[in-house]
């Protein structure tokens, strides 16, 4: 963890760039970048929410677990963004209901709970950064929601196929926690694929062969 003291990270969020004297001379005091490698554990569900957190680079996911132990992907957090539960937990001096873990390499600017607060408070170009973010993120969630509600898995499937730049590599088991499903029913999904002739599978490979089709699959 280290002090940045010339903020050159702000550049990395451009709605920051009229951000007033008096907060940065806070954010030069207070906020320290610090970095993690792939497989950290940024938050584990039910952990204190003790900074506001903004990703500089690198990308993690976070996730939410059953009790039957089934994961399923909230969102991932990249370059330039910032954590949507994080920024809740904070607002609402709450504990995190969910985990997150590394999944490139990170690199953040980390604001400790107290000076978040107090610049919610006194800057007005620092407060509309949050909460600008926060609702593109809660839009996002919304939609996850939807799709887990109103579409099947086979659509939702289809759907993440398609979002792929040509062949995909993962295991079932891994698009299974990609969608919140069981391995068993993402496996028997792709194999009706296959039998359509919509994809080819290998060992933790999957080979479109016809996208139009699973376009009208997730449009279904």
């Amino acid at each position: 963890m280290v002090q940045d003291d010339n903020l050159a990270w702000l550049s990395t969020f451009p709605d920051l760039a009229k951000l007033d004297e008096p907060a940065k001379v806070k954010l030069k005091q207070h906020a320290r970048i610090v970095e993690a490698p792939i497989g950290a554990i940024g938050y584990r569900e039910a952990d204190p929410c003790n900074a506001y957190v903004m990703r500089l680079a690198g990308r993690s996911r976070v996730y939410k677990i059953s009790e039957s132990g089934r994961e399923i992907v909230l969102y991932r957090v990249a370059a330039g963004g910032t954590c949507v539960l994080t920024t809740t937990c904070l607002l609402g001096h709450s504990h995190y209901p969910a985990s997150t873990v590394v999944e490139e390499a990170i690199r953040d600017v980390v604001v400790p709970a107290a000076t978040f607060h107090q610049l919610m408070v006194e800057s007005e170009v620092f407060r509309r950064f949050v909460l600008s973010n926060y609702g593109d993120l809660i839009s996002d969630l919304i939609v996850l929601v939807d799709e887990v509600a109103f579409h099947s898995i086979a659509s939702r499937l289809a759907g993440l196929l398609v979002a792929g730049q040509g062949n995909l590599t993962a295991t079932h088991q891994q698009l299974a926690d990609e969608l919140g499903s069981a391995r068993e029913v993402v496996s028997r999904e792709l194999k009706e694929f296959e039998r359509q002739g919509w994809v080819k599978l290998g060992r933790a490979s999957i080979e479109v062969l016809d996208r139009a089709a699973l376009q009208d699959q997730a449009r279904a």
